[in-house]
């Protein structure tokens, strides 16, 4: 029988087999490495449901009007939205290619938000043709043109406006977004905030429905989102003597995960307990009717059911200075080590309880000195066509993937009770040169 395999980084269902070989879902990652290739990509469902019901549960047991959307920018395609579509989540999208995506899925787009500092024209009448719930308002500049679009639409479009609390939440500098130095959100202590209310309630084509607020990710303290919320909520009292109604409230998302053995995030249950409470308790003192609560998981959904898995290459020794591990993939497949020095652990997954005898730099295949998965790796010995698995890589990694070195994105297989389903195919050769354009008369560049 499969013995449970002890990690908090894992998926729920990861085992250990009678052949010592690393299983997830009930499926051995060496099979899954022979069927489909590396680099590869698993998501655990059961993992993937339990975090869904879980920030369901949390937070609709302490304040039961909880409306919880899916971060497709962590990563979406058309199965997963499907899948969380069927789980009971709204979406919140960037882009009007997330919404597409949303769209082909048959996904009812009234429950999905849209948010993006820069939304393009094409993007905003797109989405108003297709009836987007909520737009998230970030700019004047799109406010004005949602008015104006809205209008020759004949619609009445709801919309929530970003604002920035100003609040550090201590996070990474490139994914940090509430502070006053940001692209992100209307300020409020420079009293843009309150110009940018001021114009939509005076807009005939626009429904202020609340206010959106995002303080970055991933955030793993509880204190950044009680003090954003009681100032922005003090906000909303000033602005409801001006005629407005504070209908829906989101403090955004950023949970955090932990990413090697290490880290430490809040609950599911720590989070509700600290948004919900500061949420009540800041109407009470300011004087409003508590509003639908909506937040926005992304990473914290889809990032612990996904692993990575990589066939290893080629071993540089370098003595009293790195061993060099090389693996089939790399930051073109996970560019966030490169991007923000992301921490991750690595397990090998032909042999996870063997002991850890050495200190290993797991690097990628890509033409560039950053392109390194996992510094200082503690492994066992480690030998070509060894297959080495990193966790919580479900969110981000997917997302981000790039064609670089013209190197086609991994597969991405979903696992459950011993059961498999391929749910994105391998980009191959002929993908990556299908939107070349060849001109069978020309020679030369013009």
């Amino acid at each position: 029988m499969p013995t449970l395999f002890n990690s908090k980084v894992f998926p729920l269902n990861t085992t250990i087999s009678n052949k010592n070989h690393l299983e997830i879902g009930g499926c051995s990652l060496i099979d899954l490495a022979e069927q489909f290739g590396t680099p590869l990509y698993v998501f655990d469902e059961t993992t993937l449901r339990n975090q869904a019901e879980g920030f369901l549960s949390s937070f609709k047991n302490l304040y039961p009007n909880t409306r919880v959307v899916y971060a497709c920018k962590a990563f979406i395609n058309i199965p997963l939205a499907r899948y969380f579509a069927d789980l009971g989540l709204g979406f919140d999208v960037v882009s009007g290619g997330e919404l597409a995506i949303l769209k082909a899925a048959n996904v009812d787009l009234s429950t999905v938000d849209f948010h993006g500092n820069n939304k393009t024209p094409q993007e905003i009448w797109t989405a108003l043709q297709w009836g987007v719930g909520h737009f998230v308002i970030d700019s004047s500049h799109e406010l004005n043109l949602l008015n104006e679009y809205a209008g020759q639409q004949g619609i009445k479009q709801n919309v929530l406006v970003r604002v920035s609390p100003s609040i550090d939440p201590h996070t990474h500098r490139l994914t940090t977004t509430g502070v006053l130095d940001s692209k992100f959100g209307f300020p409020i202590e420079t009293g843009q905030a309150h110009d940018a209310i001021r114009q939509v309630l005076q807009c005939e084509s626009l429904s202020l429905q609340g206010l959106h607020f995002h303080l970055g990710s991933p955030i793993f303290e509880l204190e950044p989102y009680t003090e954003a919320i009681e100032l922005v909520l003090g906000f909303a009292s000033e602005m409801q003597n001006e005629g407005m109604t504070l209908n829906r409230f989101s403090p955004g998302g950023g949970f955090a995960i932990a990413y090697t053995e290490d880290d430490e995030p809040p609950t599911k249950d720590a989070y509700a307990k600290a948004i919900t409470e500061a949420l009540i308790e800041g109407c009470k003192q300011n004087g409003l009717n508590q509003p639908e609560l909506t937040i926005e998981p992304g990473r914290s959904m889809s990032g612990p059911a996904g692993v990575a898995i990589y066939t290893v290459g080629a071993i540089k020794e370098i003595p009293d200075v790195r061993t060099y591990v090389s693996v089939d993939g790399g930051m073109g497949d996970n560019i966030r080590p490169a991007l923000y020095g992301s921490r991750y652990i690595a397990v090998l997954a032909n042999q996870p309880t063997a002991e850890a005898t050495e200190t290993v730099t797991i690097a990628g295949k890509y033409c560039e000195s950053g392109d390194v998965l996992v510094t200082d790796a503690k492994l066992p010995k480690v030998q070509p066509n060894d297959i080495i698995a990193i966790p919580a890589s479900g969110a981000y990694a997917p997302s981000m993937a790039s064609t670089y070195n013209m190197n086609g994105k991994p597969p991405i297989v979903m696992v459950g009770n011993g059961n498999t389903r391929l749910i994105r195919r391998r980009e191959s050769f002929e993908d990556m040169m299908s939107q070349d354009i060849i001109d069978p008369i020309a020679k030369d560049p013009l």
